[in-house]
């Protein structure tokens, strides 16, 4: 069953035919300044270290509302278990299938089309931003961190961020994120001693050795959450030992572990605590802490409150707010920013085999971002 052409569908299937597999931008982010440009905004793009990052602006006046994003998808997985191609951007069913149509080129497709229409007849009573990256799906160190450090640098502060990642459960608009969790990873090395399976007095086994702390870990309570929060998880990753030989005592460990914490955590507490962990087992260790963002929270106020009522004059419902999930690049934009909110489409399919959108929905977006910068950014009479 097709689907009739519109302009926010006919975007989404040109940026979703492009194979942006992180940090791949594929001239995904060319093809939006060309229709960015004609409108007055300013492109200018930051290339760094294979990622492709672009900023996007009209108007030099405040308010400043930016629309991010990101071009880059993760890997398509076995391409036999797509009933198409995921680069061949397929209506089926009413929804757009392929990788990348939900998360997030389909928002992305949306986000450009409410500013055309937006600027058809209309002067923003501010300015008007796009941040664009190619690096959100992968290690997001080259991507929206250093355009926020540059436009940091120049002084650039955003009143007002917009965010389309895939933050609607069953129907769009049902759930907007107004915060995130922040995330502190570790990788951690268990020292023993190799030596030979049938003589373990004269080895140490950093698998023995490990393992009644880890219960221990994954049995603590780090916190209860609070009112914006769920309480902090921590959870292991991967676990790595071993020549592959069956019959050798490794001589070292290597774990990887994550914490998803609310602001009732601190990264400092949840080290402290979980090195007290590994010091009382007496184990011999080295762990080197990455920490990707802190927690971010924008309480109810303008752009909440404005975003609420986009959803409900398109839609009719009202959306729940919302700080669980993953991370985004709002952890970054919230250094330069302090409004941010989440609005994209159902994330039930988002990096899985057969990603889809509704083609219907992606329509609606467009809507519900428009009328976020009309009640925003429309002049004063």
């Amino acid at each position: 069953m097709s689907a009739a052409a519109t302009p926010v569908l006919d975007l989404a299937r040109e940026l979703t035919e492009r194979r942006s597999l992180t940090p791949a931008d594929a001239g995904c982010q060319q093809l939006l300044a060309a229709r960015l440009a004609p409108l007055g905004f300013r492109c200018e793009t930051l290339a760094v270290n294979g990622v492709t990052n672009l900023w996007a602006r009209l108007g030099d006046r405040h308010p400043l509302v930016c629309l991010a994003g990101h071009t880059d998808v993760v890997p398509t997985g076995p391409l036999g278990e797509w009933r198409s191609d995921p680069f061949t951007p397929t209506i089926r069913d009413g929804y757009l299938h392929g990788r990348g149509a939900a998360d997030m080129k389909g928002s992305i497709a949306a986000f450009v089309v409410a500013v055309e229409r937006f600027l058809v007849n209309t002067t923003p009573a501010g300015s008007l931003a796009l941040l664009i990256t190619s690096d959100e799906e992968g290690p997001s160190v080259d991507g929206t961190a250093k355009v926020v450090e540059k436009l940091a640098r120049e002084g650039t502060r955003i009143d007002y961020c917009i965010v389309g990642e895939p933050s609607s459960v069953t129907r769009l608009g049902d759930m907007i994120k107004n915060g995130r969790r922040g995330t502190l990873s570790g990788t951690l090395v268990v020292k023993g001693v190799q030596g030979h399976i049938a003589y373990p007095q004269l080895a140490r086994n950093p698998i023995h050795l490990v393992v009644p702390a880890l219960a221990e870990l994954a049995r603590m309570h780090w916190d209860d959450g609070n009112a914006c929060y769920p309480p902090t998880s921590f959870q292991c990753s991967n676990i790595r030992a071993g020549t592959g030989a069956t019959n050798v005592i490794p001589g070292s460990l290597e774990l990887l572990f994550n914490f998803r914490y609310s602001t009732s955590s601190t990264r400092e507490s949840l080290a402290t605590r979980l090195e007290d962990v590994l010091r009382s087992h007496g184990l011999d260790y080295d762990l080197i802490w990455t920490a990707h963002g802190a927690p971010f929270l924008t309480p109810k106020g303008r752009l909440v409150d404005v975003a609420t009522e986009a959803i409900r004059e398109v839609t009719g419902i009202a959306p729940t707010l919302s700080c669980d999930g993953g991370t985004s690049d709002g952890r970054y934009i919230a250094l330069i920013c302090p409004e941010i909110v989440e609005i994209g489409p159902v994330n039930e399919t988002i990096h899985k085999l057969n990603e889809r959108v509704a083609v219907v929905d992606l329509e609606a977006l467009a809507a519900i971002y428009r009328r976020i910068l009309e009640h925003l950014l429309a002049p004063v009479a």
